[in-house]
């Protein structure tokens, strides 16, 4: 009985705690209501409640969410289990039908680079703010894997806000793309090249890339390589039950354990203070650059291109798959009703897969 009324006794004077347990709340109203990344927003809402309450056995020495932290994100194997899933998931055919598309993985990456840079003006330490930038890769497990070797203490608001933008990219995108584009601009239509791709270049695509960026960039080799065998694993035609595994089962036990795990950090005297704020801000502005990255980059090519590309298309250079190649196709449709944008948009989204892991690589290189 004194347990108890201790317990409450501290909830209702640590206000941080009580703070946090209503946006561990909130994030669940989001994940159920709003459908915004449920697989992860619901169990990193339920287990940051779990991590606030009064004398939770949850956490601490012995707690299981700080023995799942220590198992699963601090030696990294969580970040690059989902790598193999999500690499199971993607299919590159759109990519290598239209190989240009690579360029807008690489130019939606511009505002991660951007915000390491604002970040560092805020008084973030380097790796701190390169962990920051990396919010802008639209890729939770590449900005967690990052997080958890450069600053472990801001893991949960880094988290919370990667996720959360990706699943406000409906909401980001559009009015960005519509200030940098015109009309004229959103109605180009795109062809898209018929046939198919022989499974010999599916089954080399992965390895080469890996190997490719494992000699630009070796820091990037787990995060590249992890995804690149989930995608070797469904092209190869003799792993079926494996890939289905991997898409399914995999996807779904991995998401629970991460979610629920990254919550261990969000206590309340971790979670509720400035930085947290800003590190929220910095994130919208790394997925802000990143489409205006995108854009832009499509813009300058159509001055040197005969056959002219809907600038739209460099915006689903992000990786948030396939979202953003819905957002665009959905916003070209309403300026043409005819004009099909869907699988360019799908080509970009997927080189924005592989530029943003590339980038998260770039970052573990090039800051210490």
């Amino acid at each position: 009985m004194l347990e108890l009324f201790s317990g409450f006794g501290l909830l209702l004077t640590n206000y941080k705690s009580l703070i946090m347990i209503f946006v561990g709340l909130g994030l669940i109203y989001l994940a159920i209501r709003k459908e915004y990344e449920p697989s992860l927003l619901l169990p990193i809402g339920f287990g940051t409640i779990l991590a606030n309450l009064p004398l939770s056995s949850a956490v601490g020495v012995d707690g299981i969410l700080t023995t799942l932290f220590n198992f699963g994100i601090r030696t990294e194997l969580f970040p690059l289990l989902i790598f193999i899933a999500i690499g199971a998931m993607i299919d590159f055919t759109p990519l290598l039908k239209n190989p240009l598309m690579l360029l807008f993985g690489a130019a939606a990456q511009f505002g991660i680079f951007f915000t390491l840079s604002t970040a560092s003006l805020f008084g973030f330490t380097l790796p701190q703010a390169a962990s920051i930038g990396i919010i802008g890769a639209a890729d939770g497990p590449t900005s967690i894997y990052v997080t958890t070797k450069f600053a472990p203490e801001l893991l949960g608001p880094i988290s919370v806000a990667a996720y959360s933008y990706m699943a406000l990219v409906p909401i980001i995108q559009p009015p960005i793309v519509r200030l940098l584009t015109s009309s004229h601009e959103r109605k180009i239509r795109m062809d898209y090249q018929s046939g198919d791709v022989s499974r010999t270049v599916k089954v080399l695509f992965p390895i080469a890339i890996t190997m490719l960026a494992g000699i630009i960039a070796p820091s990037a080799v787990s995060l590249i390589g992890f995804l690149m065998f989930g995608n070797l694993i469904r092209e190869c035609g003799v792993l079926k039950s494996l890939s289905e595994s991997a898409q399914k089962e995999l996807a779904n036990l991995v998401t629970i354990l991460l979610g629920i795990t990254i919550a261990s950090t969000m206590t309340g005297d971790r979670f509720i203070q400035p930085t947290t704020l800003i590190i929220i801000f910095m994130g919208l502005i790394a997925f802000i650059f990143d489409t205006a990255g995108g854009v832009l980059f499509a813009k300058l090519l159509n001055l040197f291109l005969k056959k002219k590309i809907n600038p739209m298309i460099g915006a689903c250079g992000i990786s948030a798959f396939p979202m953003s190649a819905r957002v665009i196709h959905k916003m070209g449709q309403k300026e043409d009703p005819f004009n099909f944008l869907l699988m360019p948009a799908v080509s970009a989204n997927v080189a924005g897969q592989i530029g943003s892991v590339i980038a998260g690589g770039l970052i573990l290189a090039l800051v210490h």
